[in-house]
């Protein structure tokens, strides 16, 4: 005879859990890269003390379409999410709220400088 587990919902427990950096890097790359369309090898990631929050700061390329492809067709942009601009201000949003609410680590804010672009023949990469 078994007996169930004990119900852990509303329950504490004593204890400390930790995420280390290095998770809490992976994902952060993981959520950057998902947001704007890269690998996740190609974004770097560094945490700073916040006054006593984690600031996020990345690295990162973003995926564009060919430039011949936007010349003969300018909704191309759009079909990507639109400018780098409009997309890496969606994209800081997107990656505070993944980090947060995968880590529960509190994050008081994003910054992202962009060093590159990678060509995709697609539409918009999420």
């Amino acid at each position: 005879m078994s007996t169930p587990a004990p119900a852990v919902r509303g329950q504490a427990f004593s204890g400390h859990n930790r995420i280390s950096t290095q998770a809490l890097t992976s994902l952060a790359k993981a959520a950057a890269a998902s947001a704007l369309g890269v690998d996740p090898q190609d974004v770097r990631a560094n945490w700073t003390d916040d006054d006593g929050l984690l600031a996020l700061s990345l690295v990162t390329p973003i995926s564009i379409p060919p430039l011949r492809a936007v010349a003969l067709d300018p909704g191309r942009v759009q079909a990507f999410g639109g400018s780098i601009w409009e997309r890496t201000v969606q994209a800081k949003a997107r990656i505070l709220e993944t980090v947060t609410e995968l880590s529960g680590a509190r994050l008081s804010r994003v910054d992202i400088r962009i060093s590159g672009a990678s060509i995709h023949e697609g539409g918009r990469v999420q």
